[in-house]
């Protein structure tokens, strides 16, 4: 779950990132780039089952894993009204997902667990810290393990990554239809 201090700090950096043009506030929607994003994120969750089920590369099923989260969210946010940049894009998309889409994806937990009726509130604000917070994850571990894992641990990884992704794109593709 996100601390106060990794919500704050999204924030501060928002507003230097819209200070900086590394995202800006879009008020026309163009379909074309939005399909491009989701194009992007549905081919490379393609691929990295397809590496990860034929066992091809570890690797390059997490890279692919991440590239899907990344491209869903930069649609999530294209649709919502933002665009980024093309300066430390992953930063600023990780940044943005934390305020601009967080309350959105409680928000549409909360309808599914209303319509599921499940136990508690409790688990809502969980799962779309957790489902967030998987991006972030993923953005760093695509960058610590090409040089430090053994290629049993990347197949590990790989999975995790793989079952990350896939969850992430699910849900972030429910918020591209409110």
């Amino acid at each position: 779950m996100f601390d106060e201090k990794r919500i704050k700090e999204a924030e501060n950096n928002i507003r230097n990132y819209l200070k900086e043009g590394l995202i800006r506030k879009k008020d026309f929607l163009d379909k074309r780039i939005l399909g491009v994003y989701l194009k992007n994120s549905k081919e490379s969750l393609y691929v990295s089952n397809l590496l990860f089920e034929e066992n091809i590369s570890s690797l390059w099923a997490i890279v692919c894993s991440y590239y899907s989260m990344y491209y869903i969210s930069n649609a999530v946010l294209y649709h919502f009204g933002y665009k980024i940049g093309d300066k430390i894009s992953h930063k600023v998309c990780s940044d943005a997902l934390v305020v601009y889409v967080r309350n959105k994806l409680k928000q549409s937990l909360l309808e599914d667990y209303e319509d599921a009726k499940k136990d508690s509130l409790e688990l809502v604000g969980l799962g779309a810290d957790e489902l967030l917070e998987s991006f972030d994850f993923e953005r760093m571990k695509r960058g610590k393990i090409q040089y430090q894992t053994t290629e049993e641990i990347k197949k590990a990884k790989a999975k995790t990554s793989l079952k990350r992704a896939k969850k992430f794109v699910f849900e972030m593709e429910k918020l591209l239809l409110k």
